[in-house]
């Protein structure tokens, strides 16, 4: 992260929670934080609104800053001719998402920095992404696009406004999407799955050509499709482009944990900062594929990268931070990258050439940048393969290996850090605790389980409380009876109010926030905050069997289906209904780095109509599927995580319902046999045999009893169930009949 230069006084930005907003709070650029007050002095000066969107771990937004922003000069030309705001898009992915839209639209492409010129009504008519300093890459200078601005906003203002205006109604499209009429199908699964192997690179795996991103959510769809259909094709699909990535410069082979993108088209060069939600995601596809394949590969990548996450990336008081940058003292990948003569001076020579003949380090280097060379550590070809060419044995390669890498990250931790963004968002979270649960139940390990409830918890009481004035009954449930005792208690987040005010008020309901940075949350949570949350609280439910993630799970689909549901032509809005009136409301269904509101929302219901009983949560997701039916089917690589969900839907899946005390040693051998296995169209329940809470909330282990007094497992579908069984190897043996 690029330390601001602190000279002078510093402008509005300089009491945001945001580390992107801070790091232009001594610009000499007038910046105004997203609010009514850049919007009111726009409209009383009648000048343009210059809107700067980015965020903190991206590398042209330091370039864009350090060669513009800090430019006394540029900053003099913005002042003069604009009301200048600066906006984060990890705190505010609402405005990004509509702006970032026009942009698109607007130049057929997008990306940050994004820079967009709107009214002072807020309507855009010019935008692009990142300008330079001087005439270059075929674009003008940003001061030539300042002016340029600035005169057709004095000289041809009624074409800017006709623009704006016509943008605005571009904006709006997503609210008038009306459902399909027809039934949803396995048709459009098989046209997306086909599509998806299309797109595949057959040598370096991934989707199409450089850049190339992890994408996930493609993956998951893929072992899904495999899953229903076992096509060793698709299998090896997934499971090359896992090894790929597992052994590319994209994963960092000392740390854990996984770059954003590869510039190029085998995963050797990334940008070099780590997204949280990257990180969620990739640990549980690759946990999906260690219990397709027992790949021993995929086990290791997972656990390094959760280590990794607690290791840098988690807060003292239990959640995730968002990124780390790519850049340390001025240079993108500095932190990350090694020379031959490095390598030998912390290894000796012996086993320095072993280290560096496995991980490809050479003098030339694979990395070039400011007429340096150096080289990222990737894995070209497998150990066995290098020993043979250097006459060693395997063993005696592997020894050099682990040491390297021990001494290696032992002196990188010595380095100048890349910065790290420190505010902690409801969604990343959501998605990070959710992979920490599922991944220390398939592991076993008690750790990551510990971390998950850590940040759950975190989120709903540092990041959430009651609010009073709620008016939607279903909205105002409680969270629960036993919930409340561990959620309930705490105060909303930076809320004046009395110290009896812990008490959850009579009228009331449950509220996220988005973000949350030294001691203070705030900004309204997203429909994407909620569910990812809620999602996270299913799975730790699925791991811990406590039935206040359960509830809480509930309360939060209950908030969102009565302030973000569209009632009339399905789907929901990424806003609440209170939240500030943007120049549109959107309903975001594309899947991209990270997975839209619908998608986790569809899938949220879906799991919880399961689980529950609940068709009207049934309902809701199928008609948001309905919605995107004919999409899905023509352009997969942009609704992975929409195709799960309507995988889930299609596919018979099973309910299994758990009868018996999570600690005893004949309940856990059966959970065992069931978290080992990849079951992703399942649900899966638990009460102990006196508890009548579960079996009230949870009809599928209702009237259910163990037999001969020993832990038991009843495997249904669609509430129709097989006979009991008490025995992990039975289990094993109906769990593998019913794919």
């Amino acid at each position: 992260m690029t330390t601001p230069t602190h000279t002078g006084q510093p402008n509005r930005l300089i009491g945001e929670t945001s580390p992107y907003l801070q790091q232009h709070a001594y610009n000499p650029v007038d910046w105004y934080p997203w609010g009514p007050e850049a919007s009111a002095r726009a409209q009383a000066e009648d000048k343009p609104i210059l809107l700067s969107v980015g965020y903190s771990a991206c590398h042209w937004c330091h370039v864009m800053a350090h060669e513009s922003f800090e430019d006394p000069g540029t900053a003099a030309l913005m002042n003069e001719l604009f009301v200048n705001v600066k906006v984060d898009r990890e705190e505010r992915p609402d405005i990004d998402a509509i702006y970032m839209e026009a942009v698109q639209a607007m130049t057929q492409h997008g990306g940050w920095p994004m820079t967009v010129f709107l009214t002072p009504q807020g309507k855009p008519f010019y935008g692009g992404t990142y300008f330079p300093p001087t005439p270059r890459y075929g674009m003008p200078s940003f001061p030539q696009l300042l002016n340029a601005i600035a005169d057709a906003w004095r000289n041809r203002r009624r074409e800017l406004e006709s623009a704006g205006e016509r943008m605005v109604d571009v904006l709006n499209r997503s609210s008038a999407l009306t459902p399909a009429e027809a039934e949803l199908k396995p048709d459009v699964l098989n046209r997306a799955w086909h599509g998806l192997l299309r797109s595949h690179d057959g040598t370096e795996g991934g989707f199409g050509g450089a850049p190339k991103f992890p994408q996930p959510m493609n993956l998951d769809f893929l072992l899904q499709s495999y899953l229903r259909t076992g096509d060793q094709t698709t299998l090896r699909a997934v499971t090359l482009t896992l090894h790929k990535m597992a052994a590319g410069g994209i994963y960092d082979q000392l740390g854990g944990g996984f770059h954003r993108y590869s510039t190029d088209d085998h995963w050797l060069a990334p940008h070099f900062e780590k997204m949280l939600y990257d990180n969620a995601q990739l640990a549980r596809t690759y946990l999906h594929a260690w219990q397709v394949t027992g790949d021993a590969t995929f086990r290791r990548v997972v656990e390094e990268t959760l280590d990794y996450v607690l290791a840098e990336m988690t807060s003292p008081e239990g959640g995730f931070f968002s990124t780390q940058d790519a850049d340390s003292e001025g240079r993108e990948g500095k932190f990350f990258l090694w020379t031959p003569a490095e390598v030998i001076a912390l290894l000796g020579a012996e086993d320095a050439s072993l280290f560096c003949a496995y991980f490809d380090v050479t003098a030339r280097g694979n990395f070039h940048e400011g007429g340096a060379s150096a080289n990222i550590l990737h894995t070209p070809n497998d150990l066995p393969t290098v020993a043979r060419e250097l006459k060693v044995t395997p063993e005696r390669l592997a020894q050099a290996v682990s040491r390297g890498r021990t001494i290696l990250f032992a002196a990188r931790t010595r380095r100048v850090h890349p910065g790290r963004d420190d505010k902690i968002l409801a969604e990343w979270n959501g998605l990070m605790f959710h992979a920490f649960a599922e991944a220390g139940a398939a592991l076993d390990r008690p750790d990551y389980i510990a971390a998950a409830q850590r940040a759950a918890e975190f989120v709903l009481t540092r990041m959430g409380g009651w609010e009073s004035g709620g008016s939607n009954e279903s909205a105002n449930r409680r969270i629960g009876e036993s919930a409340s005792q561990r959620i309930s208690e705490s105060r909303i987040p930076n809320q004046q109010t009395a110290e009896e005010d812990n008490v959850r008020p009579s009228s009331s309901v449950f509220r996220l926030f988005r973000t949350y940075k030294d001691g203070r949350a705030h900004l309204n949570a997203y429909l994407e905050d909620y569910a990812a949350v809620a999602l996270g609280l299913i799975g730790l439910y699925q791991t811990t069997f406590e039935l206040y993630w359960l509830e809480a799970a509930v309360s939060l689909a209950e908030v969102m289906v009565a302030r973000f549901a569209d009632g009339d032509a399905g789907g929901f809005f990424q806003t609440a209904t209170d939240h500030e009136q943007l120049i549109a409301r959107r309903k975001d269904f594309v899947d991209s780095a990270v997975p839209s509101g619908n998608s986790l929302t569809t899938e949220l219901l879906l799991r919880l109509g399961k689980l529950l009983d609940r068709a009207d949560y049934v309902d809701r997701a199928s008609a948001t599927m309905r919605l995107m039916a004919d999409a899905m089917g023509q352009q997969p690589l942009a609704f992975g995580r929409m195709l799960g969900a309507l995988d889930f839907s299609l596919s018979p899946g099973q309910e299994i319902a758990v009868i018996g005390d999570p600690a005893a040693a004949d309940t856990r051998a059966l959970l065992a046999e069931i978290w080992r296995r990849y079951l992703p169209n399942s649900v899966l329940a638990l009460r102990q045999p006196d508890d009548a809470a579960a079996a009230k909330l949870v009809p599928l282990l209702a009237e259910r009893s163990q037999i001969d007094g020993r832990a038991t497992v009843y495997v249904c579908r669609n509430f129709v169930c097989k006979l009991p069984v008490t025995e992990p190897e039975t289990l094993g043996h109906l769990l593998a009949s019913e794919h």
